[in-house]
């Protein structure tokens, strides 16, 4: 892709946009930066974009600039059905993702890891299992930096790992992973898409561009995700706990198999640090996308036999009055906690937040057989209650310190209290983070 002299235009500066204006610029192309946000709201990002040859167009965008120019970044904020990025298509003009612009320009082998839940910490696995066997490895996209840092640098890779959302696909055209990893679909974001059907669309098109010299990482145990994957070009490669596989990775008692072209290596789970049953598929995943291209048993079972949790993602605060308190607020939907709830008995569950439109039902047997009771709060905590609230003691708090007080006062020693919210955090909290540190703090106190 020659980009000297090309008018490009970036819609959106959140963090990709500012990288993708920084690398046209770098580029020699003839950038112009579009924002809604006013100069003051954007000093941080003008003053990161100081001495580059852009040029800002900020509280407004201008028709012009997108039906005139060569070619159109847009950000993931943006959504697809935007006006003016009809009328750049309807002129003709290439409208591209971050990924697709970062794709152009990356030589190394990429993975690509998508899926409703579990993306960051395969996506991370990947990148440590990837280092630990000797490659340079660049770990980025959904995840930490911009994909588009990649081709900025300079700096040549030898394996690059990507956590991909379905946002970032809507604009791709040949954006082609060589191996490409659908962990599971789970309805969400239905505040952004017209229905279910269309997100899972977005989520597929990861495969779309690849051939039978590629790879698909799919979840033999999502009936929507594998009877997705039986159109796929590439060589499918399934990973499952549940099923046992000729051609894939599985777990077996104390142990996950991996099969592939008549070959067998077996890897125990005893040693692992990641803990509960999204883990282990998560782990199989990364395993699969890391074995398939060039990392061994050895080194690989040594990386997983000392990788801890992540933040905020099935993290263990501390014990107290035999009581184990964990704090999963990136467990924003549905599917991520129904695994949460799979990895514990007698819960009291900490659930709400702001409602992001899809169904509670999926929950309703786990709430039944494992929660004893469930704490709710924020703007979804009534219709959660109408949906799940005859099937367990039930009851509500006005903050989430409320409802951690109230959590220890109700669960009984050998119990776990569980902070899994089912919800985004933007009724109460700037961000899921800030909800993970509050949550902490009042179980510290305890």
């Amino acid at each position: 892709m020659e980009l000297r002299t090309k008018k490009t235009t970036v819609m959106g500066l959140a963090k990709t946009g500012v990288a993708s204006a920084r690398f046209l610029a770098q580029q020699g192309a003839r950038v112009t930066a579009t924002d809604m946000r006013d100069e003051t709201a954007l000093a941080t990002v003008l003053s990161e974009l100081a001495g580059l040859d852009i040029r800002f167009v900020l509280g407004h965008h201008d028709e012009a600039d997108f039906t005139a120019a060569d070619l159109v970044v847009v950000s993931p904020g943006v959504p697809q059905e935007h006006p003016l990025l009809r009328k750049a298509t309807e002129a003709g003009v290439a409208v591209v993702s971050e990924i697709e612009l970062a794709s152009r320009f990356i030589t190394a082998p990429l993975v690509a890891i998508t899926g409703t839940n579990g993306k960051t910490t395969t996506t991370t696995v990947a990148g440590e299992l990837f280092r630990a066997n000797g490659f340079s490895t660049y770990v980025g996209g959904n995840i930490g930096d911009p994909l588009i840092d990649l081709p900025a640098s300079g700096e040549p890779v030898e394996r690059a790992v990507a956590e991909i959302s379905s946002f970032q696909l809507e604009w791709i055209s040949s954006f082609r992973p060589k191996v490409a990893a659908l962990l599971n679909i789970t309805e969400d974001h239905l505040d952004r898409y017209p229905s279910y059907q269309a997100y899972i669309n977005a989520k597929l098109r990861i495969f779309e561009n690849q051939t039978a010299d590629d790879f698909a990482v799919v979840n033999r145990d999502d009936e929507l995700v594998w009877q997705a994957a039986q159109s796929l070009k590439a060589q499918l490669f399934p990973f499952s706990r549940r099923h046992e596989l000729t051609e894939g990775i599985f777990s077996r008692e104390g142990e996950l198999l991996f099969r592939h072209h008549g070959q067998e290596l077996s890897i125990p789970t005893a040693g692992f640090r990641l803990q509960g049953v999204h883990n282990l598929e998560n782990i199989m995943a990364a395993l699969a996308c890391c074995l398939l291209l060039g990392c061994q048993r050895e080194t690989s079972l040594e990386l997983l036999n000392r990788f801890e949790a992540l933040h905020h993602r099935m993290e263990f605060v501390r014990e107290v009055a035999d009581v184990r308190y964990f704090e999963d607020s990136k467990a924003t939907n549905v599917g991520s906690v129904a695994k949460a709830l799979e990895s514990f008995e007698n819960i009291t569950l900490i659930a709400g937040g702001k409602d992001k439109g899809g169904s509670y039902a999926p929950l309703a047997e786990l709430v039944q057989q494992r929660v004893r009771h469930l704490v709710l709060i924020g703007e979804a905590a009534e219709r959660m209650q109408q949906e799940l609230g005859d099937l367990t003691a039930t009851h509500k708090a006005a903050t989430l310190e409320e409802a951690v007080q109230l959590s220890a006062d109700l669960t009984a020693p050998g119990g776990v209290v569980l902070l899994s919210p089912a919800c985004s955090s933007f009724d109460m909290f700037k961000d899921y983070e800030e909800r993970a540190q509050r949550f902490i703090t009042a179980v510290k106190r305890l």
